[in-house]
Parts: C-alpha cells; sequence; structure tokens
C-alpha cells in the first residue's frame, strides 16, 4: 500500500460538480493506492502513520489535535513509468479488491479518534487542496518499508 500524506490549510473532493468531501481547517490528505496482497497488516501500517505523523504545526500529529482527513483513493500511485511513454497500472489492484481495502483504511483512521472525508472510489475526482508548508511524505507498506 502507497500513500501520499499532504499537510493542508483545506481540501475538498468534487465529482460532478457536487463537493463530496470538504475540510475547511488545518489536516491531512491521504491519496491512497492499493496493490494486491494489502491487507489489514499494511492498513495498520498506514493509518497508524498517517494518524501520528508529527508534521502538523508544532511538531503535532493528526490524533494529537484531533486534525480532520480526507482520504482519496488513487490507483495511479502504482504507475509504472519506467518504459516508454505510456504508464501501465499493472502492479496497482482491481476495484473490487482495491475498494475494500480503501474503506479498511478509512475505518482504522477512524477508530483512531479522526474525523474522515473521503472521495467516491472509482469517480472521476477533482480534488482541490492548499498544501500547507508545502509538506507531502510518501508512505509505504511493502515488505522492506521502514516502520
Amino acid at each position: 500500500m502507497r500513500a501520499v500524506v499532504q499537510r493542508v490549510t483545506r481540501a475538498r473532493v468534487t465529482v460532478g460538480g457536487e463537493v463530496v468531501a470538504a475540510i475547511d481547517e488545518p489536516g491531512l490528505v491521504v491519496l491512497a493506492g492499493v496493490t494486491p496482497g494489502d491487507g489489514p497488516a499494511q492498513v495498520d501500517l498506514i493509518a497508524r502513520k498517517v494518524a501520528d505523523l508529527r508534521i502538523l504545526r508544532d511538531e503535532r500529529s493528526a490524533a494529537e489535535v484531533g486534525a480532520p482527513v480526507l482520504v482519496v483513493s488513487q490507483f495511479t500511485l502504482y504507475a509504472d513509468t519506467r518504459k516508454g511513454r505510456r504508464p501501465t497500472w499493472n502492479a496497482a489492484a482491481p476495484g473490487p479488491v482495491a475498494e475494500p481495502v480503501v474503506d479498511s483504511l478509512v475505518a482504522a483512521l477512524r477508530e483512531r479518534g479522526l474525523r474522515v472525508g473521503t472521495g467516491v472510489f472509482g469517480a472521476d475526482m477533482a480534488v482541490e487542496l492548499v498544501n500547507d508548508g508545502p509538506v507531502t511524505i510518501l508512505l509505504e507498506s511493502g515488505p522492506t518499508s521502514p516502520e
């Protein structure tokens, strides 16, 4: 599992011209990508990191300050661009596999007491955000990922 975590001052996700989720205060946007084989262990690691990373102002975590989190599924995090000009998505899990994993990530963040908004899985989404800092962190839960 991969997650791009961005510290933001505000963010929103729009689908078909309708805002489906928004945060209007400092928080985090998490773009989450799933690969086949991701499961509870990967979800737990990413959820723990998102909740406890001290990347908010004054080196505080989202869990400490109750910052909102906006989770958006993003299969393109597994793009393979090593050959040619057209990315392949072979490493990304297909929707029926990825969607429950993303849902589990959202549930795990909520279990940690975070307020979590989401995009719409598989939809054509417009994600707007103001990156604060800018702070952008890449998290990976693969077998060689540091804990």
